[in-house]
């Protein structure tokens, strides 16, 4: 990460260079700086959306991780208004994706003639198109996909696009990082990703595994409503890891790590160099002690008042005295070089041993898969292998549930709010989770919201489809309506 800066800085000069050139058409010499670059090398086209990915996805401290029932506000409280759609929050997300995607075609578009030449490249743009795809699907769920990114003369230039239905996206989303998985499953490329794979560095085998734990998300998401679909999937994948190599290990989680100086900042680093907005939720700090958790030393900061883990509840009056509750924990807030996870090694095994209670074949038992994520989870908060032993020997001891895989997972995945969201709206675990008290739509709901609302710009700009979109899938007060395709629990509204 330490050439962050220099690497982005091209794409400045190269939009620099454009807007100088597009100055005159008569003064083509005199207005041409022949040191300024006059196309963007790809490796920083990938970098810079790399970059943003994390900066936009990785500044959410609130939003999905409230609706996880990690975090709540402790001051400036803005429940009665903060399901309302905007483009500085939710729009800055939807509009990232349609622009990264954007970006990857443009490499991939200039790539295409010579593809083995750029084959590794074009795997890693092709792997974090899907994940883009994957994201809108679960915040939104119906989406622009089929039309979408089509606004050149060249596509057709569809400006108004219609949104297609989730449940049709889906399968072919997991279709795309099949083909890609059996592509790179048959061999690696020989070229050099670049300076710009600010994640794995070029390691290709970690973008392997990468997308192949992806694949295994996204297949136990659907396991309620395509179960034949995840099965075969997860099946796959566990039966050929040779072929299909997923993240096993801490050192492959897809984490982007922060350079920890000037711009580039941990956003929720950066957030605290500013701001004292955010504690620990009462469910969530609940929870951790009364499972004898040793994670809560890494996730939490005890209270400065008297020493006590103490998490607060979502939603009320302004605090007292802040003092009393507990704030995010070292490795998660206080490092500038910190990390924004996309995935997570525990989550692997997770999902396998989920997969492993429904009967399927996975190569290992619930109990071994449960045990590893455990593990894998403990040493990634810094947790030591004897406190981990006493952990699952204790309260945290395999007791062949369902579950136990959900609740323990449910803590792993803190700070991947955006997932411990969907695990919540999958599962139901927390089963202790709330909506904010003091909303602005009072008792109209019993549950978190089912889905991110909406930008503002859709209702200005493409305001005949949004709304068909929305009258299609019934949706009232923005994030709740008919729940998400895959999300089949009973009882919430």
């Amino acid at each position: 990460m330490k050439n962050m800066k220099k690497i982005l800085n091209i794409i400045t000069a190269s939009v620099l260079a454009v807007l100088t050139i597009g100055c005159t058409g008569s003064f083509d010499e005199v207005n041409t700086d022949p040191d300024r670059f006059t196309q963007v090398p790809y490796t920083n086209q990938l970098a810079d959306v790399l970059r943003s990915t994390g900066s936009t996805m990785g500044n959410e401290i609130e939003g999905y991780g409230t609706w996880a029932g990690y975090i709540v506000k402790i001051q400036y409280m803005d429940y009665m208004s903060g399901y309302i759609p905007t483009n500085n929050t939710y729009g800055n997300r939807w509009r990232l994706c349609y622009i990264n995607n954007s970006q990857l075609n443009d490499i991939l578009s200039k790539t295409e003639s010579e593809p083995e030449a750029y084959r590794n490249l074009r795997s890693v743009c092709r792997i974090w198109k899907e994940y883009m795809w994957y994201y809108l699907l679960t915040g939104w769920g119906d989406i622009p996909y089929t039309d979408a990114l089509k606004g050149s003369v060249e596509d057709g230039q569809v400006l108004q696009v219609k949104y297609d239905k989730q449940e049709d996206i889906y399968p072919i989303v997991m279709a795309n990082m099949k083909a890609i998985a059996d592509e790179m499953g048959n061999g690696l490329g020989t070229d050099k990703i670049g300076e710009g794979d600010f994640i794995y560095n070029g390691d290709v085998v970690k973008w392997q595994k990468f997308l192949n734990s992806l694949r295994l998300r996204t297949a136990m998401r659907l396991v309620n409503v395509a179960p034949e679909l995840a099965k075969s999937t997860i099946e796959e994948i566990c039966s050929n890891p040779e072929k299909y190599p997923v993240i096993d290990s801490n050192d492959a989680s897809c984490y982007l790590w922060w350079q920890g100086s000037g711009e580039y900042f941990e956003p929720w680093y950066n957030n605290k160099r500013t701001r004292d907005d955010h504690g620990l939720s009462d469910i969530f700090i609940d929870h951790m002690k009364e499972m004898e958790d040793p994670r809560i030393a890494s996730i939490a900061h005890p209270a400065q008042s008297d020493g006590e883990y103490r998490g607060y509840a979502n939603g009320p009056a302004d605090i007292a005295d802040l003092k009393t509750v507990s704030r995010i924990g070292t490795i998660y807030r206080d490092d500038p070089a910190g990390f924004t996870p996309f995935f997570k090694a525990c989550e692997t095994y997770y999902t396998i041993a989920e997969a492993a209670m429904l009967g399927w074949n996975v190569g290992m038992s619930a109990e071994a898969a449960y045990e590893k994520a455990v593990r894998l989870s403990m040493e990634d908060n810094n947790i030591s292998q004897e406190a981990a032993d006493a952990y699952l020997a204790g309260k945290g001891k395999w007791d062949n549930t369902i579950e136990r895989i959900w609740w323990d997972e449910w803590v792993a995945l803190f700070k991947d709010n955006f997932e411990g969201w969907s695990l919540y709206r999958r599962t139901g675990v927390p089963t202790t989770n709330y909506p904010a008290i003091e909303s602005i739509w009072g008792s109209d709901h019993n549950d978190m919201p089912f889905r991110v609302p909406y930008p503002n710009n859709e209702f200005l700009y493409n305001k005949a489809n949004v709304n068909e979109a929305i009258d299609r899938q019934g949706i009232v007060n923005y994030c709740w309506g008919q729940q998400l395709w895959w999300d089949t629990r009973t009882g919430v509204y």
